[in-house]
């Protein structure tokens, strides 16, 4: 089974967060949310607490199949501060495995040099801080084993590329078609 790791900081988006979760799991995929500090209650850029299966210090990194980062302020700063999720996030990108940001949070991907001469999005804000990339206005898009996506109202794009690269194109269309969303 395809495993996804996405990971909870403080202020993180709910959206962009909560949005990927529901629509990996409802692919089939296994989902597991994981909080970047030590407490297992998160809670969001809007003061919603969410309760995550783990932390980052109990997360099986090789479990994963896929990292995923969602948005927000101060969340995507405060993933940028944790140093496991880094490390792991830099030894994901250099085995050529899956990594995906939303929003504000691709700007790590450019800060650690992981869009040099790749196709990626970002909030509109945020476009500066992908390094080295060819930035594109879309709400979702993959270049290699990175994915990118602009923000909360490109969530649904954001977690339907996720399921298509990581299990099919057929599985993303008919998770489109069951949420009713035009794609």
């Amino acid at each position: 089974m395809v495993k996804a790791g996405v990971f909870f900081a403080e202020g993180y988006e709910e959206i962009e967060a909560l949005t990927v979760v529901d629509l990996c799991r409802r692919a089939g995929m296994e989902v597991s949310m994981v909080a970047v500090g030590d407490d297992r209650t998160v809670t969001g850029s809007h003061n919603i607490a969410v309760q995550m299966d783990q932390t980052v210090s109990e997360a099986d990194f090789d479990s994963f199949d896929i990292l995923v980062l969602p948005g927000g302020m101060p969340g995507t700063r405060n993933l940028e501060n944790c140093e496991r999720l880094m490390e792991e996030l830099d030894r994901f990108y250099r085995e050529e495995r899956w990594i995906a940001a939303i929003c504000a949070a691709p700007s790590i991907f450019g800060h650690r040099g992981y869009l040099q001469g790749k196709k990626a999005t970002a909030y509109p804000s945020f476009t500066g801080h992908l390094e080295g990339a060819d930035v594109v206005a879309q709400p979702a898009v993959c270049d290699g084993n990175v994915i990118t996506g602009q923000g909360m109202g490109a969530a649904i794009a954001f977690g339907l590329l996720i399921v298509e690269k990581l299990l099919s194109r057929q599985a993303a269309a008919e998770l489109s078609g069951n949420i009713v969303y035009e794609r």
